[in-house]
């Protein structure tokens, strides 16, 4: 009786490996993101709707290596120290293969470093400091989006035609806000040497006193200004400013104001005139937008944002970084983002085998008002390639890694 008991004990298990091992094999690939979902909702709700949309996208294609991926999400609550150990845990608790995400710019240096200790791919899909790639850059972390010196120079030809010789400058008192700011300083003086920068605001991230910084500006009576608010920080901006009467005769310059998170709720009050970054999505006729955009709409009932964009384009890099690798071998995975091509919205991308930044563009105009809402006008389309400085200068920056 024993012995047939162990008999039948051996073949049940016998079919238990036969039925669970093909289930196994076919388990989802899982990928760890990680963002500040509660700090920054008005681009994140949409990024994780771009991110919805790819993953359905990619898994109806038939998924990667005969598997479906899957996104396993986490809240860093915008702070470096709870994302490397979010990071950490989506990594050895969740088994995600690799990881991608973050957008404050401090926080995806802090993951980047990161993933250079545990060797693994890590791709950043906002945090736009140049360090990510250039300073700090390492072999781990490719980033997606235009960086801070991007979105800068793709601005600044405008503003040297201009000849404005008094600038202010105003900017979020963080990575991300600073390396804007020496980005637009360095490239608008060797455009016009004779530029002076008369005053510098810098208030802290989600706490400006509005009406003090505008009234500073003001009073060092500038002829133009470059401002990288954004969010709450930048409406605040905008009220006070017109309040005190800052921007009559003066111009200015704000990369991302144009991006409907940032651009929507001013609604009648969008300054008029001013040179921004950002995203017409209801006027951009390309076939990859507009693919995108019905996709999108049929899904959520809803009109993209610049973050839905950026969340969507991310997954697809992780997928298409899988197929080209063939493998979820770190090595593998991070040989195979080394110049690898697909097709985002913003059309076809690369990401540079030199320093890991993607070629990603960006949309540049003025904004205006059109039935009581803020929209971008006298857009053109400037792609990242052509807002990079030279192989030279990258080299003298990237530490050799």
């Amino acid at each position: 009786m024993l012995t047939r008991n162990r008999l039948l004990f051996g073949v049940a298990a016998l079919v238990a490996l036969s039925l669970g091992g093909p289930a196994i094999a076919q388990a989802p690939i899982k990928i760890g993101e990680m963002n500040s979902y509660k700090v920054f909702p008005a681009f994140l709700d949409p990024y994780k709707k771009g991110i919805e949309l790819a993953v359905e996208e990619v898994n109806a294609a038939g998924g990667v290596l005969g598997r479906k991926i899957e996104v396993v999400s986490r809240d860093d609550n915008g702070n470096p120290g709870d994302a490397v150990r979010v990071a950490e845990e989506l990594l050895s608790r969740e088994g995600a293969s690799f990881l991608i995400g973050t957008f404050p710019s401090n926080v995806g240096l802090a993951v980047a470093d990161f993933a250079k200790q545990r060797k693994v791919l890590f791709i950043a899909a906002e945090p736009l400091t140049d360090k990510i790639v250039w300073d700090q850059g390492n072999a781990y972390t490719y980033r997606l989006r235009p960086s801070t010196y991007m979105q800068t120079a793709m601005l600044v030809p405008d503003a040297a035609k201009l000849a404005k010789k008094r600038w202010a400058i105003v900017y979020p008192n963080y990575e991300y806000g600073q390396s804007a700011t020496a980005a637009f300083k360095k490239l608008l003086k060797e455009k016009q040497p004779d530029v002076e920068f008369v005053t510098e605001q810098a208030p802290p991230l989600g706490k400006i006193d509005a009406g003090a910084v505008a009234q500073a500006l003001a009073d060092a009576k500038p002829d133009a200004i470059f401002s990288s608010l954004f969010g709450p920080d930048l409406a605040k901006f905008v009220r006070e400013g017109q309040q005190r009467g800052l921007f009559k005769g003066v111009e200015v310059f704000n990369i991302l104001a144009g991006e409907p998170e940032y651009l929507d709720p001013l609604k009648e009050e969008a300054p008029d005139g001013w040179y921004v970054t950002g995203y017409p999505w209801a006027d951009i006729k390309t076939p990859e937008h507009t693919k995108f955009l019905t996709a999108y709409q049929a899904k959520f009932k809803d009109y993209p944002r610049l973050g839905s964009v950026v969340g969507y384009s991310t997954v697809i890099s992780a997928a298409e970084a899988i197929k080209k690798a063939g493998s979820l071998d770190q090595e593998k995975l991070i040989a195979a983002m080394s110049g690898l091509t697909l097709t985002t919205p913003f059309g076809v991308i690369q990401y540079r085998p030199i320093d890991h930044q993607s070629t990603m563009g960006a949309y540049v105009g003025r904004l205006g008002v059109k039935d009581g809402k803020g929209i971008m006008k006298e857009w053109r389309f400037v792609d990242g390639k052509d807002a990079l400085p030279s192989d030279a200068e990258v080299q003298k920056m990237r530490p050799k890694n």
